[in-house]
């Protein structure tokens, strides 16, 4: 499997609090991959030092070969598209000239707006289902219009990487499927390599090809979400018990965590009450 990603021996975090060191990891291509751990563990840190975002105190990040730190901004942005947590745009900007924005690298004093710079765009609004109210302002937007319209700046980028800070944070189940749906689609049909942060592991288990559970700046586990999730992984990484079986619909792990609450069923209910 090809590599899209890689660090080596790589240490980051801010001022003289690290929260990585010598941190060895390796995403595929062509896959979904996704990180997940406790509050703070430095899940994001870790993408935005991937996103070139925040610069490494040693070691390295290798982007398809190449160490990121030493590419240009523009050359960055042509191979790898952000999305970062809870992103904001401009009072009245309008659905088409946020994900113009997205063209941005392509763009130079010696190359202008082009017809293929039109054609991408077209297709990211398009693809993500926002080009019928193209002219809307983005503030005006539900939570999962707005994540689909900031999704397509991205998409218009066109570049073979994503990073998506937890791109479902804020919205309803029925929003969060909508958006992890089309992102299993981009890179399902269109190829594209997907690196997020996600808190909810059942869905996580549900879209990765790839989990990387992150604790105490280091890789506890990564692999397929069948071999990575279970209740030796959750206890250690998040502290908390719970059982996990098969989700009925997708056969992916499916986590149930323990704690207080109603309990329907006699046989449970009985043992934690200790009867």
């Amino acid at each position: 499997m090809a590599t899209a990603v890689q660090t080596n021996n790589l240490s980051i975090g801010y001022n003289e609090n690290l929260l990585f060191e010598n941190l060895n990891l390796s995403i595929p291509r062509g896959e979904i991959s996704v990180f997940v751990g406790s509050n703070g563990c430095g899940k994001s840190t870790l993408l935005r030092s991937i996103a070139r975002l925040l610069k490494p105190q040693e070691g390295s990040i290798l982007l398809e070969g190449k160490e990121v730190h030493k590419l240009s901004s523009r050359e960055v942005a042509k191979k790898m598209g952000i999305l970062p947590q809870s992103p904001v745009s401009p009072e009245g900007l309008t659905v088409h000239d946020l994900v113009k924005q997205g063209r941005y690298p392509h763009q130079s004093w010696l190359k202008r707006w082009t017809e293929e710079d039109t054609e991408k765009v077209e297709a990211a609004m398009k693809a993500t289902r926002v080009d019928e109210f193209r002219d809307k302002p983005v503030d005006e937007l539900s939570g999962g219009q707005r994540q689909r319209a900031w999704i397509a700046m991205t998409l218009a980028q066109d570049t073979d990487i994503i990073l998506l800070d937890e791109p479902t944070t804020y919205l309803d189940m029925t929003h969060q499927i909508e958006i992890l749906d089309l992102l299993f689609e981009l890179n399902e049909v269109h190829g594209r390599t997907i690196i997020m942060v996600l808190h909810d592991l059942n869905l996580a288990s549900r879209y990765a090809h790839n989990i990387i559970a992150i604790k105490d700046g280091a890789v506890f586990g990564q692999g397929t979400p069948e071999n990575v999730i279970n209740c030796d992984l959750v206890r250690s990484v998040f502290g908390m018990e719970c059982q996990v079986s098969k989700d009925p619909l997708f056969g992916t792990p499916h986590c149930v965590p323990f704690g207080r609450g109603r309990c329907i069923v006699p046989e449970l209910r009985q043992a934690k009450s200790g009867a």
